[in-house]
């Protein structure tokens, strides 16, 4: 014990020799060189951003019917997207590396966000949850496109990130409450947070041995329906091509949840459509898109005329995305060549607009298909023979190049090959 008074004895202060002087700075010097080098080589170095000093305004109200002619108002490249980009207010375009966010009436850009490798492509998703809709940068790591940054559409602000197992050959597709990132391997579902919901197909290092079901068979072409996602495969041994339908927001044990999974009557299938309790492919030999409902059981086939030069692009989209739109109101598929009208309940085919160059979009009170002279415009059912109202004249350099479409409240956005090209109704 030490004396009252008195606490323990310090021991004297050790001696700092000139080396022990120099030996501390150099470590000073190395720890400020790793923290400097780290910095260098992290994201956010290697990261451009500039957001919106307002967010971007919300573009012209929709007009309740189409008008009698179209203006163009602006264009911008967009090397990284194969169909118009459209979240919060803001029409997206990506370009090189650069994702930029424009005001929809003007074409003014509001906001850019870059890295120093190329983008992969540009998507965006999740509109259907509140305050969560979300443009997707997806970037190139190599042979990997595995750097996905989610931004915020009105301002570009980040808002989350993740490294999905992508390759070169995906898209991003949503549903509204998710995304999934295509793969002729591997498919791959997010939720709004960029956590992954469901991994499909082949696994470089899976987690659970002989989780997946089918891993090594080839994704032709996926869907996202509303809580449902569809895939046709091809499958090594199998005489035809296989149509799945996977939960996109589930797993068992770490395995995919299969609802259903059957052999169709042929190869060569290509999807069509998807909704709640539907889903539409078609089929080669003869042409035909064939329906199946909920519990996986064929309940329509209808004969189409679909050449076999447009069967065979059917059953290999880019991206394993197929050429279709939707909402309430009408359903289209484009064939390559024409432009088929579907029922969005029944899924069966109403009526086709024939030498089209994409799937309809619809506008106003009416949908409107891009043809070579400009806009075909559908009325409301699109059933008849002929089922086109009139054609709205646009003036394209190349007439017969695919053209998709997208809308922003009345700004009606065109994709024609790199180009976006925004329209508004003529004064």
């Amino acid at each position: 014990m030490h004396p009252p008074g008195n606490g323990p004895r310090r021991p004297a202060p050790e001696r700092r020799t000139r080396g022990d002087v120099v030996a501390a700075v150099l470590i000073g010097v190395l720890l400020l060189a790793a923290v400097t080098l780290f910095g260098a080589s992290s994201d956010a170095a290697r990261t451009t951003s500039e957001p919106a000093a307002t967010p971007i305004p919300p573009p012209p109200a929709q007009a309740t019917a189409v008008p009698a002619a179209f203006a163009e108002a602006w264009r911008a490249p967009s090397d990284a997207t194969d169909t118009p980009v459209v979240a919060g207010n803001a029409v997206v375009t990506g370009d090189g590396s650069t994702v930029s966010g424009h005001v929809a009436a003007t074409g003014e850009v509001a906001w850019t966000y870059a890295r120093d490798v190329p983008l992969c492509t540009v998507g965006s998703g999740f509109d259907a949850l509140a305050d969560a809709a979300r443009v997707l940068a997806l970037y190139r790591n190599g042979e990997w496109c595995s750097e996905l940054t989610a931004l915020r559409p009105d301002t570009g602000t980040r808002a989350a990130a993740r490294n999905p197992d992508l390759r070169s050959d995906t898209a991003l597709i949503g549903n509204g409450t998710l995304v999934a990132g295509t793969g002729v391997r591997t498919i791959e579902v997010m939720r709004y947070d960029l956590v992954r919901t469901l991994e499909y197909g082949y696994l470089e290092a899976p987690v659970n041995e002989g989780a997946q079901p089918r891993p090594t068979c080839l994704h032709t072409s996926a869907l996202l329906g509303p809580d449902q996602l569809a895939v046709v495969e091809r499958c090594p041994g199998e005489p035809a091509d296989r149509l799945t339908l996977l939960d996109p927001d589930d797993t068992k044990d770490g395995r995919p949840v299969e609802r259903w999974s059957v052999p169709l009557a042929a190869a060569g299938a290509g999807l069509v459509a998807v909704t709640g309790d539907r889903v539409a492919v078609v089929l080669p030999g003869p042409a035909r898109i064939v329906v199946f409902d909920e519990a996986g059981t064929q309940v329509a086939a209808v004969p189409v005329d679909v050449s076999d030069a447009a069967l065979a692009a059917a059953a290999e989209p880019p991206a394993g995305v197929p050429a279709t739109s939707s909402d309430v109101r009408q359903l289209t598929w484009w064939t390559g060549a024409d432009t088929i009208l579907l029922d969005p309940e029944s899924l069966i085919p109403l009526a086709t607009v024939e030498d089209t160059l994409g799937p309809g979009v619809t506008y106003g009170d009416a949908t409107l298909v891009p043809v070579p002279e400009g806009l075909a415009v559908v009325g409301r059912s699109g059933a008849g023979s002929d089922p086109v109202v009139r054609t709205i004249p646009v003036a394209r350099a190349d007439r017969t190049a695919p053209v998709r479409l997208a809308t922003q409240g009345a700004v009606l956005v065109e994709q024609r090959g790199d180009q976006i090209v925004a329209l508004v109704p003529a004064r």
